[in-house]
């Protein structure tokens, strides 16, 4: 009996061995070796066989991609680190300015990168325990994503498993994160789109857009009917980068079974890069995936440490976009739209142009100052495009014998189009703004703002709903969202029981957010998201925060006069001292951890090169500042304390050239 018992599975495992070594013939490698048929017959002997024995069925089983029932949300989860975007460069100009800064803050010349191409979908990251998938979350905010684990599951090229003996052979722990972009191939998009345009559907505007759209389905059954694909390009383990090379991550992602893109090259300089970028630019088109650039990357991991990072972006790393998609259309007019700080944008209203795949009815001319640059009058005939593929911008205007000029000149309206208050504009300012702190345009965009994904994350709170909310005066401003009932949303249209609870329920979480969240969310001018944590941290409260004078607000990092005098003028306004007042009372979090930075370092300048064991580049500089003491990148006669990691480079040199005293990670934990 025993030796029976083990038949089957001895033959459903042989029959899954068999199709993994299918699937990623056919959907990583493109190269089948059967037809479709036979694989369905594969994979209906192993249907059966599990149905024969329900035991036998395993999560990484093939016949596992696609199950359950429709999900009501997705969880959002913490990333072990930030998934950051990269900064982009759009000539070859500021790319050696790029390499300039690489060579200038490593003191090293002789840097190798690794060029790839820039797939235009949308960042992935996967979790796998013991060599297993456990979940995919989306990229999010940078910080945290949701778990759209089900259907990533139904994407033929990302592994639900890989063997121990496959991971042990490239390297590989059992334990690790996987990063990687997930996109819809052309051929998948125009058949998705043909089929919904069948059904009179509404069509997706780019395959980008219909990739987010349908990894966050709730039924992954229809994630699975549109054939997402799925490349690898980042490993790591515990939250950091697992190889000493970012070339040695993708050969072992490749080794392992990952679909990582073959169009990737080793170089070593960017001249090398440049002509990798040119190369790719007229090849793009042959792809069958869209992509929008480059993307340039220091291969040493050690290096890539030593630079670190900016606010947002790495400095190791760049993408080259290539020139916007462009089309030419007729001006037809002007119109003034009104943000939520008040500010009047012209836009161009456009005879419809295709451009890249999306129809394009309007663009931005930003304001008066670049209408006089163009010299634009409604009637033109105009050059538009997308810029980085993405938001249209009227470049420059048609002048030739089959494209007439316009003959009416825009001028920017002495009120304001939403609530006729008069429109003022700052000296020494190039954009108008309208003062009405209850203008109703304002109050849109305020609310928008604070509700988007960075700010408070609001899922739900869009365009169609802030509309409703704002017009039937459900809210008058922020506060009010604290106040609506399920009543109140269900007498707005297209709205469901369902649909209202979870609406209420986002904006209930809402209210755990840190208080930077809440301070980013006020729309203080010129106080952005970095501007609002190190507020948050030099303060602790909104109370501290409220109180603050010019002086002290400008001893916080990044806060100069301009940003000082605008946080001390929006306090300065009862209203919003009111508002404020009513945050408090709904229970938002208007305290915060407030950073206490010590003396025993101060006076003290710190350089950071090489790797450190224990520590990220970016702990050990957070440790020294913490202890009042200052990290900065390059050695000079004021530099203290050199400290040196394993493969320092030419900073360690020009500590004892200058005789900097030159510690080690065990000495600088001492003097800390």
């Amino acid at each position: 009996m025993a030796a029976k018992s083990k038949d089957p599975d001895q033959k459903i495992e042989s029959l899954r061995e068999k199709i993994r070594h299918h699937e990623r013939l056919y959907y990583v490698l493109d190269q089948p070796e059967i037809s479709d048929a036979d694989f369905d017959k594969l994979m209906q002997q192993v249907k059966d066989l599990e149905a024969e024995h329900p035991d036998l069925i395993t999560a990484d089983s093939p016949t596992q991609r696609v199950g359950g029932k429709p999900r009501e949300g997705f969880v959002k989860i913490a990333h072990s680190s930030p998934m950051l975007s990269l900064d982009n460069t759009y000539s070859e100009e500021e790319l050696r300015d790029w390499e300039r800064r690489v060579h200038e803050l490593s003191g090293r010349r002789d840097v190798d990168y690794v060029c790839e191409l820039k797939l235009d979908g949308m960042s992935l990251a996967l979790i796998y325990e013991d060599g297993k998938l456990v979940r995919g979350i989306t990229r999010g905010d940078g910080s945290i994503g949701e778990d759209v684990t089900l259907n990533v599951r139904t994407v033929r090229s990302v592994p639900l498993s890989v063997p121990k003996e496959k991971l042990k052979k490239a390297g590989i722990p059992p334990d690790f994160e996987v990063r990687g972009e997930l996109l819809m191939p052309l051929a998948a998009f125009k058949r998705m789109n043909e089929e919904r345009e069948r059904k009179g559907l509404s069509l997706f505007a780019n395959p980008r857009n219909a990739t987010a759209g349908t990894v966050r389905q709730l039924e992954s059954r229809v994630t699975a009917e549109r054939r997402l694909d799925y490349f690898s390009y980042m490993l790591l383990k515990n939250g950091r980068t697992y190889f000493d090379r970012h070339s040695k991550t993708l050969d072992a992602l490749d080794a392992a079974g990952f679909k990582v893109n073959q169009s990737r090259k080793l170089v070593h300089n960017i001249d090398e890069a440049w002509t990798f970028i040119r190369q790719w630019e007229e090849k793009r088109e042959s792809l069958p995936y869209e992509i929008d650039g480059i993307v340039i990357k220091v291969d040493r991991t050690a290096l890539q440490d030593e630079l670190g990072f900016t606010g947002k972006a790495p400095r190791w790393a760049i993408a080259y976009k290539y020139a916007a998609r462009a089309g030419i259309t007729k001006l037809e007019d002007i119109r003034v739209q009104v943000g939520r700080t008040g500010k009047l944008t012209p836009v161009a209203m456009l005879a419809p142009v295709l451009i890249g795949g999306t129809t394009v009815r309007n663009a931005t001319l930003h304001n008066m100052d670049e209408i006089g640059r163009l010299g634009v009058k409604i009637g033109d005939w105009v050059q538009v495009e997308r810029g980085g593929d993405v938001i249209p911008k009227v470049a420059k205007v048609i002048e030739d014998k089959d494209h007439p000029r316009g003959t009416r000149t825009f001028e920017m309206p002495e009120k304001c189009p939403v609530c006729g208050t008069k429109v003022v504009r700052t000296e020494g300012e190039v954009d108008y703004r309208c003062v009405n702190a209850n203008c109703p345009a304002k109050l849109r965009e305020t609310i928008l703002h604070f509700a988007s994904r960075g700010v408070m994350n609001i899922d739900g709170m869009g365009d169609a709903l802030v509309n409703q909310l704002t017009e039937r005066g459900l809210v008058k401003n922020v506060a009010d969202l604290y106040k609506l009932t399920k009543a109140d949303f269900l007498s707005l249209e297209r709205m469901g029981d369902k649909s209202a609870q979870n609406i209420l329920d986002e904006i209930a979480n809402s209210k755990k957010l840190p208080l930077e969240r809440v301070i980013y969310g006020l729309g203080i001018r010129m106080v952005g998201e970095r501007t609002a944590q190190f507020l948050s941290e030099h303060f602790g409260s909104m109370e501290a925060l409220e109180s603050a004078g010019i002086e002290e607000l400008q001893s916080v990092n990044e806060v100069g006069p301009r940003i000082a005098e605008s946080i001390v003028e929006f306090f300065g306004i009862a209203a919003n001292r009111k508002l404020i007042g009513r945050l408090r009372e709904a229970g938002l979090t208007l305290t915060g951890q407030k950073k206490q930075r010590g003396s025993k370092l101060a006076g003290k300048t710190f350089v950071l090169t090489g790797t450190l064991v224990h520590f990220t580049r970016d702990e050990a500089k957070q440790m020294i500042e913490d202890a009042g003491g200052k990290v900065t990148g390059s050695v000079s006669k004021k530099t203290d304390y050199v400290v040196a990691g394993a493969d320092a480079g030419s900073k360690l040199d020009k500590a004892k050239e200058l005789g900097v005293k030159v510690i080690d990670e065990k000495g600088m934990k001492g003097i800390l």
